[in-house]
């Protein structure tokens, strides 16, 4: 359990401090953007990001929990439909605290706290280191380009054309070979006919 701070807690008692941050926090929801001192804005941050933690999950036991410190329905409405979704893949990390001039009256320290734009975290954010360390790379294989297949027409073999110069050169010479072989392939279809005859 953490040691209590000493002395009085934001200027009163601890039930007075409670009351504080449930106000900074429900005013933080309801404008998005509060100015207030240094001191209450440090203590206010972690105590807003722990509703809006909650306030990701919309479940019964989250709303009764945010409940008892944010008395106001609408803001409570507005803090589990639009501030909690818009969070859902940040890690943490909900407000900013920015210092701005010290005020006038007891030239107290001041500070702007706000909450933080919605933006889209990727998976990556989410896994545990440990998965990190166990899972391998995984490996590309390389595109394969697919060839049409075009049979010629004197010796009845299939030849990939691809849409290259190399592949009309190829099917040039092909075409050569085929010449050259002719008369023995014009003599298989003879014999072949003089079988499918006797039987």
């Amino acid at each position: 359990m953490p040691t209590p701070t000493k002395g009085p807690r934001l200027g009163g008692s601890p039930a007075h401090q409670r009351l504080i941050l449930a106000n900074l926090a429900q005013n933080l929801f309801e404008h998005g953007k509060i100015t207030t001192t240094e001191a209450k804005a440090r203590r206010l941050r972690p105590y807003a990001e722990a509703l809006i933690t909650k306030a990701k999950t919309d479940t019964v036991a989250n709303r009764r929990q945010v409940v008892k410190v944010i008395r106001d329905k609408s803001i409570l409405h507005t803090l589990f439909t639009e501030i909690g979704p818009a969070m859902a893949t940040r890690p943490g990390g909900y407000t900013r605290i920015t210092k701005v001039a010290p005020r006038k009256g007891d030239n107290a320290p001041m500070a702007v706290i706000e909450i933080v734009e919605a933006k889209q975290f990727g998976a990556q954010n989410q896994t545990p280191k440990k998965a990190k360390a166990t899972e391998a790379a995984p490996v590309e294989e390389p595109a394969v380009e697919e060839t049409e297949v075009v049979e010629t027409e004197d010796l009845g073999t299939d030849v990939p054309v691809d849409a290259t110069d190399d592949a009309a050169v190829a099917a040039e010479t092909v075409a050569e070979a085929t010449d050259t072989e002719a008369p023995a392939a014009e003599e298989a279809p003879a014999e072949e006919t003089t079988e499918d005859d006797a039987k």
